[in-house]
């Protein structure tokens, strides 16, 4: 080989290993000055966390980026050139140029400047393990420049909100425009002072759109914070966030951290202005805030269109519009949220669309739309009534599940081993989680029952959990159309799953005297009871502040519903009217002998007693129960709970009940159905008298027929007869003494065997006009007793 050659060698060699020094080795953490990362290298953080580099978009253009690495989405948490876009991938490269300044380049012209400006000096820029790309001197470590003070859309543990009052800088989260072009869009995500607090505050081209409401204790853990209008740290969530805020002369922001590994934790700024979680759960769901306060953090700007009603919204579907014309604005400013937001001022739009990649907006003008499910129809964004559409949206739900269900099927498929394993060992510890909360839930006082547990660990009840969100949609939003009825404990609503089942949902009014104790006590008592006269409970929701228990549903309501209604009475001739005695009875009598445990209903009455279908009676409403031991016969307590007019009176003077105080609620609720009118109303003029004592008068005089209910028309000796019976047992029931009293043995047995001799009553508890049976020797306490039918919650001090 000639010397010429060697020469020529040496120089190749010497010249290529000089230009590669120039781009950095693969999966390195830091970039230094006069080194090059280019479209085939990547930062990997120390820990191997996060991922930084090019990246093609749907657009065909080229972004510089940071995403989590083991993120199978690969959502970017953060861009540099999200507005600069770069069409030629291959000669794009990142470096610190000889000024110190982070650029981009593009066939080796500088087309991004990625920090604000030069530095010079010894220079580096390292991504860390938080997420945050960090410019440095490396001489002394001072940070020059860094991602977390330049955010995009994604806010992540440890980033800012607010202002740096003293370096004058702003930390603000913007949208991208639409699902394809990440370019900045309509809103923008600040923490700012409002309404006399700081509080999360969405932007819509400037206009103020949404604020978060005021920061608060969680309900179901206080040691967590949430937000007043947004869905945070929930029992059931999976991410369980720490915030803080800080309000001084030097800096006004808010911040989170997320004290668990192994999951991506982000809160994205969308482009429809919603926040979401990383698993696409909305935070804060801002998609139909359209210019009035709709109570759910919207804030009202240009008011409600004439035109327009609250209960009007968008929903995409297939359609086509009727009589009408369209109109076309190729304007590639213009996203989703304008052309949502045109429709509803124009009040002759029916619906619109926008292009494949989100820009443009097409409005459709016309009489009406039908609904097609032709596959070659676009999908657009139409008007629909929440009264009026409710097949409509319950067909859109079903799709919805089927849609789901298909795209877990191929995610499945499609997914790595170790992304399957990862999503096991999530699912085993939100299981986890769900046990944790629900032995929580039964660990009351009410229950700690060592002769039914034995020490052992308690098994499950079969209860389901309800997402708020299924039983809101269930009852179309709790609207007053699907709204059952009231009581002391809030109000109940029919609903309809998904699956075609009806169920009823108790909504635990915030008011409501009935707490935390008497929510875990119906949930979890009723779960145990097994009985064809007693309400089978199905499961609960538990957000926020919301606590709703969910029961099968009893298509005739309650007994009060027909008993104590001039029309609706005459359905409840006498043989439905003894049957309802007799199967109440009966579920009395397993509550007090038959069941696992001995269980003192306190507080039954004709609202509390539900009927099915067929006017087969069913006890609900156990969140006032108490358990006995098998050996105790009686308790006293200082908080006295229960409905007036039917709390026997050793509990109503003295906190003392027994299986004898159901018994007295049981022998009001037979006169109750006998005469058709309630005990707390008064009769006779003479001497008013409320219905026990109007009983035991006509008792005594011989004339007790006259206590039946006049629109009764069945007639004949063994009507009357029975008539006549039970409202005998009726009165035996209200006994002022316990002792006297027969127990429910006993009374379903002289309500089943017309042979079994009575006993002669002695005089019932009652009393006459307003001066009433003296409830308490303290004249405050009568002042917090109730006088209508709901039930009351009576508390003294120790």
């Amino acid at each position: 080989m000639t010397r010429h050659k060697i020469f020529c060698i040496i120089f190749v060699f010497l010249f290529s290993y000089g230009f590669n020094t120039h781009y950095l080795a693969e999966a390195a953490a830091t970039i230094r000055a006069g080194e090059q990362l280019n479209s085939t290298s990547q930062l990997v953080s120390e820990e191997g966390k996060f991922t930084l580099g090019f990246f093609t978009a749907e657009t065909n253009f080229s972004y510089f980026g940071i995403w989590y690495t083991n993120d199978d989405q690969a959502r970017k948490v953060w861009l540099a050139n999200r507005n600069q876009p770069i069409l030629n991938t291959t000669s794009a490269a990142l470096a610190i140029d000889k000024t110190g300044q982070l650029v981009i380049t593009s066939a080796g012209r500088i087309v991004v400047n990625v920090s604000d400006q030069g530095y010079g000096g010894n220079i580096s820029a390292t991504l860390q393990d938080d997420g945050n790309f960090v410019l440095a001197d490396e001489s002394d470590r001072r940070v020059l420049w860094q991602s977390f003070d330049d955010p995009t859309d994604t806010l992540l543990p440890g980033m800012k909100l607010g202002s740096n009052l003293t370096a004058g800088k702003n930390w603000t989260l913007n949208s991208g425009f639409s699902a394809q072009v990440p370019a900045s869009g309509a809103f923008s995500l600040s923490w700012e002072p409002f309404n006399e607090s700081n509080q999360l505050v969405i932007r819509r081209r400037g206009e103020v759109y949404w604020t978060s409401g005021r920061l608060m204790q969680s309900q179901d853990d206080p040691a967590l914070q949430t937000f007043e209008f947004m869905t945070l740290n929930s029992p059931f969530d999976a991410y369980k966030y720490n915030l803080s805020t800080r309000d001084d002369a030097e800096a006004r922001y808010f911040t989170y951290i997320f004290p668990r590994d192994g999951r991506f934790p982000m809160w994205i700024l969308d482009f429809q202005g919603n926040i979401r979680q990383d698993d696409s759960f909305n935070l804060a769901t801002t998609a139909f805030c359209l210019g009035y306060d709709n109570g759910n953090g919207c804030v009202a700007s240009s008011g409600l269109p004439v035109c327009r009603s609250q209960d009007l919204r968008f929903e995409e579907k297939n359609a086509e519009f009727i009589n009408g014309d369209s109109t076309f604005d190729d304007n590639t400013t213009i996203s989703l949220s304008d052309c949502m937001r045109r429709c509803w001022d124009d009040c002759n739009c029916l619906g619109f669309v926008n292009s494949s990649n989100g820009t443009g907006c097409t409005m459709y003008f016309g009489t009406s739309y039908t609904i097609t499910d032709q596959p070659n129809s676009v999908s657009k964004y139409v008007l629909v009534s929440s009264k009026t559409d409710k097949k409509a949206k319950g067909s859109k739900w079903v799709w919805i599940v089927i849609a789901v269900v298909v795209s877990l099927v191929l995610l499945i498929l499609a997914s790595f081993c170790v992304f399957r394993m990862r999503k096991t060992r999530l699912k085993e510890e939100e299981e986890r989680k769900r046990e944790k909360y629900l032995q929580e839930l039964i660990a009351s006082d009410s229950f700690n029952n060592p002769d039914e547990t034995g020490g052992e660990r308690r098994e499950g009840h079969d209860l389901n959990f309800y997402s708020f969100g299924s039983i809101a949609a269930s009852t179309n939003d709790f609207s007053d159309d699907n709204k059952l009825g009231q009581g002391g404990f809030g109000p109940v609503y029919k609903g309809k799953l998904l699956d075609g089942k009806e169920i009823a949902i108790k909504r635990l009014a915030k008011t409501s005297g009935q707490g935390l104790v008497e929510f875990k006590n119906e949930l979890v008592l009723i779960a145990k009871l097994q009985h064809t006269n007693l309400v089978r409970v199905l499961g609960c929701c538990i957000y926020g502040d919301e606590k709703m228990l969910i029961y099968e549903y009893m298509p005739n309501k309650s007994l009060d519903y027909f008993l104590f209604d001039e029309i609706k009475r005459d359905v409840l001739d006498w043989q439905k009217r003894l049957n309802i005695i007799e199967g109440v009875g009966q579920g009395l009598l397993y509550l007090h002998k038959y069941s696992r445990m001995r269980v003192i209903h306190r507080d039954l009455k004709a609202s509390n007693v539900l009927l099915n279908e067929n006017m087969n009676p069913k006890i609900a409403d156990f969140g006032m129960a108490r358990i006995f031991k098998q050996d105790e016969t009686q308790a006293n307590t200082i908080r006295v709970v229960g409905t007036y007019g039917y709390m026997s009176p050793e509990y109503a003077m003295e906190g003392t009940f027994s299986v004898k105080s159901d018994v007295f609620s049981f022998g009001v609720l037979v006169l109750e159905i006998v005469s058709g009118r309630r005990n707390n109303s008064f009769y006779n003029i003479d001497r008013p008298l409320n219905l026990i004592g109007y009983a035991w008068e006509l008792w005594k005089g011989g004339h007790v027929s006259d206590l039946k209910d006049p629109t009764l028309k069945a007639k004949g000796v063994d009507v009357e007869k029975q008539l006549s019976r039970t409202i005998h047992i009726g009165l035996l029931c209200v006994q002022e003494s316990a002792e006297d009293r027969p127990d429910m043995s006993s009374v379903v047995s002289m309500l089943g065997n017309e042979n079994i001799p009575l006993p002669i009553p002695k005089q019932p508890a009652f009393f006459t006009g307003r001066n009433a049976l003296d409830l308490t020797s303290s004249e405050s306490r009568s002042k917090d007793i109730s006088v209508n039918d709901m039930s009351i919650t009576v508390m003294e001090a120790r």
